[in-house]
């Protein structure tokens, strides 16, 4: 019902194709500084990348104000306290290893999670139980299981929580979404979504070693099992082992299959098939693949999903992308924009055997006509970081909701989940379950103690 709603926010005209337009906010009426008890004071958990850069275009808006900072690395969290003071003038007040000071920080508004992946769970469940609205990165979360949570913790205490696919208030991609949905492709029989990565590339097995100075290990480790530490496992690679993260195919797949079942206006399959492995790479550190390939099945066509790490050249000479391929033409969506290229007419004077044929269309005449690139704005985050804002003081729904955040990070674990047990997969929506035991068991969230999976 989420995804309804959400598409409801597209329009498509009988006359052609009319997108919705953007609602132009006055933000600075609505954060003004004059008006000090309407500043939105946020607390940012996790300040060395994505977090950063997300903390960095919400101060963007005015009447936003950090005050205060949580990494458990010395060394991002001064560094960031020192930006913060050049940005701002002033550095923000509290600065904490324990992400639970944040959260009972009384004067803290909003709450922006940028850690790994297996930390999003327990500090969104506690900021909505506090009373704080949340933006948190994607993947929503490492497990099923702690999806289901989050977006019942969201709903029970009534918070606005906005998920890092900012796709989703960057025009251009709701614009193929209303392309593909107005039928001029015709009839899609096939999906394809694809991510190459070169800048994913090998990781050398290194030995493990003490934590470096600064950082407070075992709360980087939370819930996930006890480990040595590992430079592998740590920082930006975390994303490439099984505790922590879910691969490429979460930190890119969560993004791009967002828009092809938006597109298709589709929720999650009941059937999925993801086989891969480390093909490229066999002896490296990393656990996820570096190179799957999945199936997902619906009634009339299918999505498919590809990727690679360490290889550059994916479809239509794109790193990563989105085709739906109709039989009019071929809707290309990706970061920098959309096209569509046409099919051209066949009849029974140039191919005697075909059926159906164009028999109205002259030979080598286009089916539809192309649509050149229509480029995006490229200020996604910054329309995202905008809309939760304006969320927060109207109490709407935000662009990408955390249903939305959660029923795509489902997939992407059943994907994973697939490939990892190595065959096919039914799933039941309904009950949350896959027809097969270990498949089952992989749903759930496995917590260290003394951490506990939160009850919502």
């Amino acid at each position: 019902m989420d995804r309804r709603i959400f598409l409801k926010k597209t329009i498509i005209s009988a006359a052609g194709l009319s997108v919705t337009p953007l609602i132009h906010h006055n933000y600075s009426a609505l954060y003004g500084q004059d008006a000090p008890s309407n500043k939105i004071k946020i607390g940012l958990i996790g300040c060395r990348n994505q977090g950063w850069s997300n903390l960095k275009t919400f101060l963007q808006y005015p009447g936003v104000e950090c005050i205060s900072l949580c990494d458990v690395d010395d060394e991002w969290l001064y560094q960031r306290a020192a930006e913060i003071e050049k940005i701002a003038g002033k550095k923000p007040p509290q600065l904490v290893k324990d992400w639970r000071r944040v959260i009972d920080n009384k004067d803290v508004d909003m709450v922006i999670i940028g850690t790994p992946d297996h930390w999003h769970c327990l500090p969104l469940v506690a900021a909505c139980e506090a009373g704080k609205d949340v933006y948190v990165e994607k993947p929503l979360a490492n497990s099923i299981e702690e999806c289901d949570l989050m977006v019942k913790a969201t709903r029970k205490y009534n918070r606005i929580v906005q998920v890092g696919q900012w796709q989703r208030s960057d025009p251009h991609w709701d614009e193929a979404a209303a392309y593909v949905q107005s039928g001029k492709l015709g009839q899609v029989r096939t999906v394809k979504v694809w991510a190459y990565q070169t800048s994913k590339w090998t990781l050398p097995v290194v030995p493990d070693s003490t934590p470096p100075a600064g950082v407070d290990y075992d709360m980087w480790l939370g819930p996930a099992p006890k480990r040595h530490f590992n430079q592998n496992r740590f920082h930006y690679n975390f994303r490439f082992f099984w505790d922590y993260a879910g691969g490429l195919m979460a930190d890119w797949g969560v993004h791009l299959l967002d828009y092809a079942m938006k597109a298709m206006n589709v929720g999650l399959p009941s059937y999925v098939y993801g086989a891969g492995g480390k093909f490229g790479y066999p002896d490296d550190a990393m656990e996820t693949p570096d190179t799957l390939m999945a199936t997902y099945r619906y009634p009339g066509f299918n999505i498919i999903w590809d990727h690679a790490c360490g290889i550059g050249n994916g479809l239509f000479d794109r790193r990563e992308g989105v085709a739906f391929f109709g039989e009019n033409g071929t809707l290309l969506l990706t970061r920098q924009g959309w096209e569509v290229i046409p099919e051209q007419a066949v009849n029974s004077r140039s191919f005697p055997y075909c059926y159906p044929c164009d028999s109205e269309k002259k030979p080598n005449t286009l089916r539809i006509d192309p649509v050149a690139i229509r480029k995006g704005g490229g200020k996604g985050l910054y329309l995202h970081a905008g809309n939760l804002l304006n969320c927060i003081k109207t109490r709407e729904l935000p662009n990408c909701d955390i249903a939305i955040g959660a029923e795509v990070a489902k997939l992407s674990h059943m994907t994973n989940i697939s490939c990892r047990i190595g065959t096919a997969l039914n799933w039941d929506n309904d009950k949350g379950v896959f027809d097969n035991k270990e498949a089952n068991r992989l749903i759930k969230a496995n917590y260290r103690e003394p951490w506990k999976l939160p009850k919502v």
